[in-house]
This record gives C-alpha cells, sequence and structure tokens, in this order.
C-alpha cells in the first residue's frame, strides 16, 4: 500500500447527480453571473470546491438523528444533547447555539468591540473582520512572516508572532483590546496550523494582561491532527484529547458547526465567563432565536451534537487531510506554484505567481478562478484582494502578500476520481496561463464582503474569458 492512495473509511450508500456542462454553456453561465464564481448557480458547477462549510456528506447515524430533533420551542431534549457533545469535546462550559459561525462572531463582537478596540490575530479572516470592523474595532494582523510566504515549509504557519503581538499590546493598552483572535487552522493562510508550544506562549503572554483569547474553532480538530503529526511531544496523544488541550488555552470560541462538525448548518459560541455567557444568550435571543436553540432546528442540534463525535475519530480525519495532500501532490508535482505546506481543508493555489503579468487591481485570483470554472466547470475560492476588501482610511484596495484561490475539499464528498479530474483542470489552465493577459474590474461593488455579489467584466474586450467558444 506504500505510496498508493488509501481507501476511504466509508462507503456509499446515496449518489447525486453531477452537471455535466460544455464550455459553451459555462462561458454563458460566467457572463451571466458577472464573472465571479460566487454568483454561479450550483446547476452550472462540475465539481464545486467553493467551500466546505455546510458542503458535507452527513453520515448515515447523522441522517438518523436527524429523525429524533425535538423541535420544543424552548428547552428542547435536543439542546442538551448538543451542549453536552460540545462540552465534552472542546471543554466550554457555556455553550450559546447560533445558526453558524458568523451568528456566534456577530454575538461576540457586540459584546465585547466597542469603538476604538483593537483585535490582534493570525491573519484576517472575512466575516470575523467584517463584524470586528462594524462595531468599531481594528484588526491587526499578529501572524508570524513566513505565513505570508506561499513556499515557505513552516510546519506551523498560524503561529502568532509574540513580539508582534507584545509591541501592540504596548502601543494601544491593553485595556483597548478585548479580546486575542486566534483561528485553528488559518484559512486565509491556506489551512495553516498554530502549534500548541505558541498558544501555549500567548496564553501566557495574555495572562499577564488579563486579555481573553477567543478560537475560531470551525477547523481545530484538523489543527490538532497537525499537532499530533508535527509536533514533538504530541505523537501519543489522540484527537480529540489534542483537541480538549487546545481549547483548554483558550477562553472562548466561535464555531461553524458546518465545518469540522460535518453538518450541513449550525454553530455555537463556546465561554468560560458566566458574565460574558449571560450577555451572550440576551444577545441570541435578539439576533438569533431562544438561548435553547439559537437558529437551529432540534434536528440540527442533533446532527452537530453527532457530527461532532465523527470528527475526531481517528479514521475520519486522517482520510480527510490525506485526500486534500492527495490533490495538492498532484499539483505541485505538476509544478503549480502552491501554499506549502498544503493545508488541512484546501489546496491554495498562487495567483500572483501563476499571473505575475496581471496588475493587483485586476484581481488574478478572480481572474484565475473564473478561467478555472471556464475550462473545467471546477469552481474554486478567490481569496486574494477582492476578498481583502478596500482600506476604510484611503479607499484603495487592499493587497494581500497572498493572492490565492482555494480548492476546497468538502468532507466526505468526493472521490480520488474527481480530485484527478480537478488536478487535470488547474494544470490545463496553468498551461494556458499566458493567454490570460487582461483581468476584471468592478462593475458593481458592495461595501461589504464585495466578493459574494460583486460583479465584474474583462479589463479587454478580447478576453479570454469572452472568446467564442470552440465545441469539439
Amino acid at each position: 500500500m506504500s505510496g498508493r492512495h488509501p481507501a476511504e473509511p466509508w462507503r456509499i450508500k446515496m449518489v447525486e447527480r453531477l452537471p455535466v456542462t460544455t464550455r459553451q454553456e459555462r462561458q454563458r453561465a460566467l457572463r451571466d453571473a458577472g464573472y465571479n464564481i460566487s454568483l454561479l448557480r450550483s446547476e452550472d458547477v462540475y465539481i464545486d470546491l467553493y467551500t466546505d462549510s455546510g458542503t458535507n456528506a452527513m453520515s448515515d447515524r447523522q441522517w438518523a438523528a436527524l429523525m429524533s430533533g425535538d423541535e420544543a420551542y424552548a428547552g428542547a431534549r435536543s439542546f442538551y444533547r448538543f451542549e453536552t457533545a460540545v462540552r465534552d469535546h472542546y471543554g466550554y462550559e457555556h455553550v450559546i447555539p447560533t445558526h453558524q459561525g458568523r451568528g456566534a462572531e456577530n454575538i461576540l463582537s457586540r459584546a465585547l468591540i466597542r469603538p476604538g478596540c483593537h483585535i490582534p490575530g493570525n491573519m484576517y479572516f472575512t466575516t470575523t473582520r467584517a463584524h470586528q470592523e462594524l462595531n468599531g474595532g481594528t484588526f491587526h494582523d499578529v501572524i508570524i512572516d513566513e505565513a505570508h510566504d506561499p513556499g515557505c515549509e513552516h510546519p506551523f504557519k498560524g503561529n502568532i508572532d509574540l513580539a508582534k503581538l507584545e509591541r501592540l499590546i504596548h502601543e494601544v493598552g491593553p485595556e483597548h483590546i478585548p479580546y486575542v483572535s486566534v483561528a485553528a487552522t488559518v484559512n486565509m493562510a491556506g489551512g495553516q496550523p498554530i502549534s500548541m508550544a505558541n498558544l501555549t506562549a500567548v496564553r501566557d503572554l495574555t495572562r499577564r494582561h488579563d486579555i481573553p483569547i477567543i478560537l475560531d474553532a470551525a477547523r481545530a480538530v484538523e489543527n490538532a491532527w497537525f499537532i499530533r503529526q508535527r509536533e514533538p511531544g504530541w505523537q501519543d496523544h489522540t484527537v480529540a484529547g489534542v483537541l480538549r488541550e487546545l481549547c483548554a488555552r483558550t477562553d472562548g470560541a466561535t464555531m461553524s458547526a458546518k465545518k469540522d462538525s460535518l453538518a450541513n448548518i449550525g454553530g455555537w459560541l463556546g465561554v468560560r465567563d458566566a458574565g460574558l455567557a449571560e450577555q451572550a444568550r440576551n444577545l441570541v435571543v435578539l439576533y438569533e432565536g431562544l438561548h435553547t436553540y439559537g437558529g437551529m432546528a432540534g434536528r440540527d442540534m442533533e446532527a452537530v451534537a453527532e457530527g461532532i463525535a465523527e470528527s475526531v475519530q481517528e479514521e475520519n480525519i486522517r482520510a480527510r487531510i490525506d485526500q486534500v495532500a492527495y490533490l495538492g501532490r498532484q499539483l505541485s508535482d505538476a509544478g503549480i506554484p502552491l501554499v506549502h505546506p498544503i493545508g488541512g481543508h484546501a489546496v491554495c493555489v498562487d495567483a500572483a505567481a501563476t499571473l505575475p503579468h496581471l496588475p493587483r487591481d485586476e484581481f488574478p485570483a478572480q481572474t484565475l478562478a473564473a478561467a478555472l470554472y471556464l475550462d473545467s466547470g471546477v469552481r474554486a475560492a478567490e481569496r486574494g484582494t477582492v476578498s481583502a476588501g478596500r482600506d476604510p482610511d484611503t479607499g484603495g484596495n487592499r493587497h494581500p502578500r497572498l493572492e490565492l484561490i482555494r480548492l476546497t475539499i468538502p468532507r466526505r464528498v468526493y472521490t480520488q476520481s474527481h480530485m484527478d479530474v480537478v488536478a487535470d483542470g488547474v494544470i490545463s489552465v496553468y498551461k494556458q496561463r499566458d493567454l490570460l493577459d487582461s483581468g476584471l474590474r468592478f462593475v458593481h461593488e458592495p461595501d461589504v464582503l464585495r466578493f459574494f455579489q460583486a460583479r465584474f467584466l474583462p479589463t479587454a474586450p478580447d478576453s479570454i474569458l469572452t472568446r467564442p467558444a470552440r465545441e469539439p
């Protein structure tokens, strides 16, 4: 079995038809979507790697759990099973359900952030920073420099630079820092983990200044796997045990159960402080639903509770990481510039290195994602200048050092053969990269999270994205 892709630890009981489209049909769909892969209809997408959020395949046990959902408005037994699962696996005493992760981010931000606050973190995430800014805060990136270097092989590129964090604390004062925002893994860096040693050091530093740590735990199980694989002293621990230790070094967490917990909807906010929990429950009633359902149906809470237990099963997480690595190896072997090491939930192609001739304000990653869809029907996600948004002070586009397209692998959905098709599509576009001699410009730009609903047009009338399709 050495060198071969391992078999998945599940068998298929139901299938869903995938749409197979022509290049001409994809060109029409792309034009109708304003050259924004976010606005494509799923019926026009062959292999959808836009996100791993809510796109996972639930197990037979999760589907069975749906049938036991208690839909009582108040005090449903499904909530208490859900609460117990979160406490047992993540360790937070107070559990507030939300409809998904950004609901938890909204509640947390409204509870803790005021105008003039500063929130350090290990690289921004789109919705997290948006909530922080909408409540008057300013995000500060304190991740290690290696995280911004796609080719660097540092095993824990999600680590926080302690010197950067301490410098910020002294500059703005600890009283103006409501919490340190720690992602595990770091999505915008390509799914890169933080080490246990680094988080422990961050905990020691923040404790001296009485600053809480809030974990983005959406993919913390994947982070726990990398700790066990890469960090000395953790090889003999279970993934479940590493997860608990990771969370034990934090004061709370926001969670999108649509990721690691293998559910199609759901989330939670977990905290240790009783006063913050009371405040959060009051806000949940206003924005999400009663504190014992928080925007989820009882059946959703049952599916999440079961998914939490499945997420830490060794064979499940191993197969998940191995599938992502399999795609990464194929692309790396073909010379595609990627973010290294390969992350936990996605393979990220370096669009800036692929299309170095395109100005950043012509959005190389957005252009490359559109070209990939046109060529193969594969939908990826842009994670570059479009996602970064505009600087609130200058009004200009932010230009993050990482200009990526993210091939995000849903859990338990696609087979090895699908990964082969994706690899062929990316390699095909890479070979034609010189033909992508012009990019895209905005024709509609929303004020917040523009990448979801923006519309574009090619900057040149003879763009490869608009040339007449020639079908065989």
